[in-house]
């Protein structure tokens, strides 16, 4: 019953919703207790093997029906999972890096900090690719 009452926060208006977790959970319900487990265990065993028992499926299955469902892969979510909570517990605690890194599942600083910075690079490119396309097409 808690996990149908829990309700992810949401912007106002029209503002583009960033929640990871949002994004999937709107995805269908086939594998929303997946992603409200994955949500409260970012540091525990989160591995293919883990995630495709935990739904009753063989990994390769799993893969297949995940990424038809969500449309992205089953390690991108995690990622996309696990930099959403970092950027909240950085932004909302005064907790030391290494302790943001070790709850969010990276496992050391330096490796949330190389997906942190590899994701902040992709979206700068990205933003920059979108608005050359905006400007040529105006």
């Amino acid at each position: 019953m808690a996990q149908h009452l829990v309700v992810f926060l949401k912007r106002h208006g029209g503002q583009a919703q960033f929640s990871a977790a949002l994004s999937l959970q709107q995805s269908g319900e086939r594998f929303g207790e997946l992603h409200a487990w994955i949500a409260e265990n970012l540091a525990a065993d989160l591995s293919l093997a883990t995630r495709a028992a935990r739904v009753g499926m063989s990994e390769r299955s799993f893969v297949r029906h995940y990424r038809a469902q969500t449309g992205t892969t089953p390690a991108r979510a995690i990622e996309r999972m696990r930099l959403e909570a970092t950027r909240r517990l950085l932004g909302d605690t005064r907790l030391p890096v290494k302790r943001v890194a070790v709850r969010c599942g990276f496992g050391s600083e330096e490796t949330m900090r190389v997906i942190f910075c590899a994701q902040s690079a992709y979206r700068e490119r990205f933003a920059a690719h979108g608005a050359l396309h905006s400007a040529a097409s105006a």
